[in-house]
């Protein structure tokens, strides 16, 4: 990689998306009931701050490997935040739009989070 191809781990698509969506998950678990304070509120906000967190991990790891295994972990990160989703969706606590709304863009996120996994094995498979 050329060195004026170099992004910082804030200028990838993944981080900047993932971004936005923990912003939305702070602000929607800000009104949550306050029994949710040390649960729901809590995971939701640890797991969707993780998928940042560990795609910018990722980008700091020179091996593709390295990068693979975490993005994996990344991968996680955005299904336990989906989950936690559908808890709050289920408490009545977010509204079906709101919902759905994020759900999509969580799963638009996983399939670059894919992509990204599927380009790194493919450019590790032509380093042999």
């Amino acid at each position: 990689m050329l060195q004026h191809d170099y992004k910082k781990f804030y200028q990838l698509d993944v981080w900047q998306e993932g971004f936005e969506l923990m912003k939305e998950i702070y602000e929607i678990s800000s009104k949550y009931p306050d029994e949710e304070k040390f649960a729901l509120i809590s995971q939701s906000r640890r797991s969707a701050n993780s998928v940042i967190a560990n795609t910018a991990e990722a980008h700091g790891r020179y091996h593709f490997k390295d990068k693979i295994r975490i993005y994996y972990i990344v991968r996680g990160e955005i299904e336990e935040t989906q989950s936690h989703l559908w808890v709050a969706y289920s408490q009545k606590y977010i509204k079906k739009e709101k919902w759905l709304g994020l759900e999509k863009r969580y799963e638009k996120v996983k399939i670059r989070v894919n992509n990204q996994i599927n380009g790194w094995h493919n450019q590790d498979k032509k380093k042999k």
